[in-house]
């Protein structure tokens, strides 16, 4: 029986993938179980014809629902993918709908630790961090470690 968690974010990044291993080599070291959280979501196309009127998607709910399956088919291959061949004594797969920030907050509550990679899949390369990292090490609920990409 596993004593404590770590969590970490996956995003199929080079990235995330250190912070995998990390998270793993840490969980071996605590006899810990490992939370392995993958956070998607739909990406919707809005119109907005008028200020005053709410978002509509432009899809009808039928091919929405094609879509979201879809994404979570995708998202369990990228978490077989990325636990192929991870030495962890105890694994928990997360697939979380919603920005990653947010869902990797959330399933930190009450853990010992998150584990997230410095960048992830975003598009500002110079910066030092990424928004999800840097929004992690501000409001998660247990302490935080931001492993660098492979060089």
């Amino acid at each position: 029986m596993a004593s404590g968690t770590i969590v970490v974010g996956v995003d199929g990044s080079p990235g995330s993938l250190e912070a995998l291993r990390f998270a793993a080599a840490e969980a071996r070291l605590r006899g810990a179980r490992l939370r392995v959280v993958h956070a998607w979501t739909v990406p919707l196309a809005v119109a907005l014809p008028e200020p005053a009127v709410l978002a509509q998607p432009l899809i009808p709910e039928p091919e929405f629902e094609q879509v979201r399956a879809a994404l979570l088919v995708e998202g369990e291959k990228l978490l077989d993918e990325a636990l192929a061949g991870l030495d962890a004594p105890e694994v928990e797969r997360v697939l979380a709908e919603g920005t990653p920030a947010h869902a990797l907050v959330q399933a930190a509550e009450g853990a010992d630790l998150l584990v997230v990679g410095s960048r992830g899949r975003g598009g500002f390369r110079g910066l030092l961090l990424g928004s999800v990292s840097q929004q992690c090490a501000h409001h998660a609920p247990c302490p935080v470690a931001i492993v660098p990409a492979p060089r």
